[in-house]
């Protein structure tokens, strides 16, 4: 056990080892050039961690590892659950059922689409595959992290599927505003172009960019677009543990019979954003009143710990990836996020623009 009197100093040594980094990771991300590329501290967390991994890991106490696998761990899953305070049900009922849509369909086709040909054609493991995938489907680094231990897979699959995010995501952040300039989207006035652009693009700071650099209407509809398929990540995870469950029920791997797996954590993450949804409703109906000011100020605080946890959690990621456990897998995953990102570009053109003619 991590806390038994013999471990707990060594444990705690090793989560603040990892609160150091994201101190960091947080400090690098808020330099103007960084935060210009849209890069957040998630990510910076992940790449000091790695640097750390694969430089000064044999330099470090053995006894801190416990505490860089609970910030890995548990913090996360802590983190999780409180990334629902970034979410209202009523942004979501603003951008209506053509959001609503396009979020669903782009999430769903992208994860089904990266795990077949992860696994089926590239030939990568099925858990590399699935966290590929839902970094590209769902919210990128934050959907990586998340569906991590619902799989239980290792630290540096999940270092890969991030760095899939990062590639592909930066990739479509300066793509996407030169081929809308260009007209290459034709038919797409700006509201239309911002639930493209909520519902393709991976990472939420990179779909604030690209939004935010036409006008109120793109970026109102590509934030809540992207917001909703943030929330949507719950339903996915408790989806996947079924269907875990039945596979391993169905190979004989259940011990004896069907474990359903249920990540609780999305559920209470769900739980969450509707707390902040009656929250945000009440400090609306009494704005500028001494309690709804407070209720936006601490909310906001939320936020930024629970960004600073999920840095954490990043970073400790990064200290479990070793450069030579990549070894094998080739240029598989590169494959797998480049087919998912034509998917997103091109098949999410033409979803968004079916959805908004039908609905």
């Amino acid at each position: 056990m991590p806390f038994s009197p013999a471990k707990r100093k060594d444990t705690l040594s090793g989560i603040v080892f990892v609160a150091i980094f994201a101190a960091a990771a947080t400090m690098i991300a808020d330099l103007s050039f960084i935060k210009h590329l849209g890069i957040s501290p998630l990510v910076v967390g992940i790449v000091l961690g790695i640097f750390y991994a694969n430089t000064l890991h044999s330099k470090t106490p053995t006894g801190w590892e416990g505490g860089i696998t609970f910030s890995g761990k548990k913090i996360l899953r802590f983190a999780i659950v409180f990334y629902g305070f970034r979410i209202t049900f009523q942004q979501i009922a603003e951008v209506g059922m053509e959001g609503f849509m396009v979020s669903l369909i782009m999430l769903s086709t992208t994860f089904i689409l990266g795990t077949y040909l992860g696994q089926k054609i590239f030939k990568m493991d099925r858990d590399t595959s699935m966290l590929t995938a839902s970094g590209a489907s769902v919210c990128g680094a934050a959907a990586v992290l998340a569906t991590e231990p619902v799989l239980k897979s290792e630290e540096h699959k999940a270092a890969i599927a991030v760095s899939m995010v990062v590639l592909f995501g930066t990739i479509a952040m300066f793509l996407y505003p030169v081929l809308y300039s260009a007209g290459v989207f034709a038919g797409m006035d700006d509201r239309t172009f911002g639930i493209f652009v909520g519902g393709t693009i991976h990472e939420v700071a990179q779909v604030v960019a690209v939004g935010g650099a036409y006008g109120k209407e793109a970026a109102d509809a590509a934030v809540i677009v992207k917001m909703t398929r943030v929330i949507m990540i719950a339903p996915m995870l408790i989806v996947l543990g079924v269907y875990l469950s039945y596979l391993a029920n169905r190979h004989g791997t259940a011990g004896g019979g069907v474990k359903l797996v249920i990540p609780w954590f999305a559920v209470y993450f769900i739980g969450m954003a509707g707390v902040n949804s009656l929250l945000t409703q009440y400090s609306a109906a009494h704005a500028g009143e001494a309690m709804a000011t407070l209720i936006v100020s601490t909310v906001e605080n939320i936020n930024i710990i629970d960004t600073f946890l999920l840095t954490m959690a990043m970073s400790a990621l990064g200290m479990g990836t070793r450069f030579a456990k990549f070894k094998g897998l080739g240029l598989a995953p590169l494959y797998t996020a480049g087919a998912m990102f034509a998917w997103l570009l091109i098949g999410g053109y033409f979803v968004t623009m079916w959805v908004v003619a039908t609905f």
